[in-house]
């Protein structure tokens, strides 16, 4: 690549790489994505809030990534979070390290609103949610997302049929659970 193309491409060498006011427009902008990310993966509002907070912070604080890269960034953060948060596991681990982890760029999530029931989804083991949301919702290959998992290909293959199995399930009988679901929570609350 010449100079020029790639001054072109990058542009000066100040305005190449992402500033922490760019990760705060873009937190901002797409707040309600990465939050729903952050809660698909976590199941649970205040393990979201927090990842998602983490998220942020660890993004302004560590902003060494190119500007085209923000949003991707902030995926990857919020998943890192989210794992150390709750540890999701397979069985044994034989993943290399070194494998980079490439989540789908300036995409929303499609989410539960098109396919799939959020209660559904938080509903899956841990394991099986977050292969779910990393492989079917973001996109990642089964080698990426075997990475991130400290597992093996092969785990996430079964956790993704697994948790497409179960939600399938849901789908065929959810407006019946529901319906018993909520009729339980309202004689609870005439009951109180």
């Amino acid at each position: 690549m010449t100079e020029q193309a790639h001054s072109e491409m990058c542009g000066n060498g100040e305005n190449r790489y992402a500033t922490g006011e760019d990760f705060l427009k873009m937190f901002d902008e797409d707040m309600n994505g990465l939050y729903q990310l952050s809660f698909l993966l976590t199941g649970d509002h205040h393990k979201a809030e927090r990842c998602f907070v983490a998220g942020l912070e660890d993004c302004v604080k560590d902003s060494r990534v190119f500007r085209e890269c923000v949003r991707t960034w902030a995926k990857r953060v919020i998943v890192k979070n989210a794992i150390r948060e709750l540890h999701p596991r397979g069985g044994h681990s034989n993943s290399s390290p070194h494998a980079p982890i490439i989540f789908s760029p300036n995409r929303q999530l499609s989410g539960p609103s098109g396919h799939f029931d959020a209660d559904a989804v938080s509903g899956l083991a841990d394991f099986e949610r977050f292969v779910f949301v990393l492989c079917v919702l973001e996109h990642c290959r089964e080698r990426e997302c075997a990475v991130l998992l400290d597992c093996s290909e092969s785990e996430v293959r079964e956790a993704r049929t697994q948790a497409i199995e179960q939600l399938a399930n849901f789908r065929s009988g959810s407006s019946n659970r529901y319906e018993d679901r909520e009729r339980g929570g309202r004689a609870q609350a005439l009951k109180a």
